[in-house]
């Protein structure tokens, strides 16, 4: 199953709204939104818990805080959380003020978030 179009499509107004330069990118069976060319948020469908989960790259010094939240939980696709990524439930995002309070963290952190190899 694909990723979650209306939930894609809530999150590119958010960044629309705060007028971000954003690109987009099918990965890990799901889309990733890119900006300045690291990757910021997205979308994955988990198969486990067929649901759709809000990826969120927040950085290492939010996650603890971000842990408290509903829905919030270590993104974990191989057995081991990725450090500075969680993936949040539906609970914690059907809201838009939930959803641009993640998209927010996503955005901060990002400046600070180094940026993958080129190929």
């Amino acid at each position: 199953m694909a990723y979650n179009e209306f939930l894609a499509d809530r999150i590119r107004q958010i960044f629309r709204e705060r007028k971000v330069n954003v690109y987009e990118k099918k990965m890990m069976g799901g889309l990733c939104f890119m900006v300045d060319d690291k990757m910021c948020c997205g979308i994955h469908f988990s198969k486990k818990k067929e649901m759709d989960l809000l990826m969120a790259r927040i950085g290492v010094d939010a996650t603890e805080e971000a842990m408290k939240k509903e829905g919030c939980q270590p993104m974990d696709f191989t057995g081991r959380p990725m450090k500075g990524f969680v993936f949040i439930t539906p609970d914690g995002f059907d809201l838009d003020k939930d959803l641009e309070y993640w998209v927010e963290l996503c955005l901060d952190f990002n400046p600070l978030a180094k940026s993958s190899k080129k190929r």
